[in-house]
C-alpha cells in the first residue's frame, strides 16, 4: 500500500496543498490524467467525476480530486471554463506526486514532457486501498486508454 499523507506541493493560485490535509482521516478519490484541456480528460473524466459525486458520497467518499502535471494557473482556468462544481484540483507542476504514486510517465512523443498516467484511486486515511490505473502504462505510449480509471468503474467497485 502506498501512503501520501506527507506532501506539500506548491499551489499557484492559492495556498499550498498538504496530502495530510486533504487525506489524514477521511476517503477521498484521487484521480490522474495526462492533462487540462485534452479532449478524453475533458470530455469524459472530469466532467463524469464531477456528476457522479453525489452517487460517490452515498459510498462514503468525502471528496474527490483531480491531479494532473499542470501548474495551479492552468488547472484554475480549466476548472472554471469546465464549470466544475464538486471536484477539487490539485496542481502537481512538477510531478511530485503523481512520481510518489508509481504514475509518472514521460509523453515526450506529443510534446508533454513528464506526465501523469490516467489512474484513479481510492485513499482512505492516506493510504492508497484501491487502484484503477489504465493498463500499458509506460514511457511514450501511442494511445491514451480510458476505461478501467472511468468514474463508472470506480463506483461499480467500490
Amino acid at each position: 500500500m502506498i501512503n501520501v499523507n506527507y506532501l506539500t506541493l506548491p499551489q499557484t493560485p492559492g495556498p499550498d496543498f498538504k496530502t495530510t490535509d486533504a487525506f489524514n482521516g477521511r476517503k477521498v478519490i484521487l484521480f490522474g490524467l495526462p492533462g487540462a484541456f485534452t479532449p478524453t480528460c475533458s470530455l469524459k473524466q472530469l466532467p463524469t467525476f464531477d456528476a457522479m459525486h453525489s452517487q460517490f458520497k452515498e459510498k462514503g467518499i468525502e471528496d474527490i480530486y483531480c491531479v494532473s502535471v499542470n501548474d495551479g494557473f492552468v488547472m484554475n482556468a480549466w476548472f472554471r471554463k469546465q464549470e466544475v462544481k464538486n471536484v477539487k484540483y490539485i496542481a502537481d507542476g512538477s510531478g511530485q506526486l503523481t512520481k510518489q504514486l508509481g504514475m509518472l510517465v514521460s509523453k515526450d512523443n506529443i510534446g508533454f514532457g513528464k506526465r501523469s498516467w490516467r489512474y484513479a484511486a481510492v485513499i482512505n486515511n492516506g493510504i492508497v486501498e484501491q487502484m484503477f490505473a489504465e493498463e500499458g502504462m509506460c514511457d511514450n505510449h501511442k494511445d491514451d486508454p480510458y476505461d478501467i480509471s472511468s468514474p463508472e468503474n470506480v463506483y461499480e467497485k467500490l
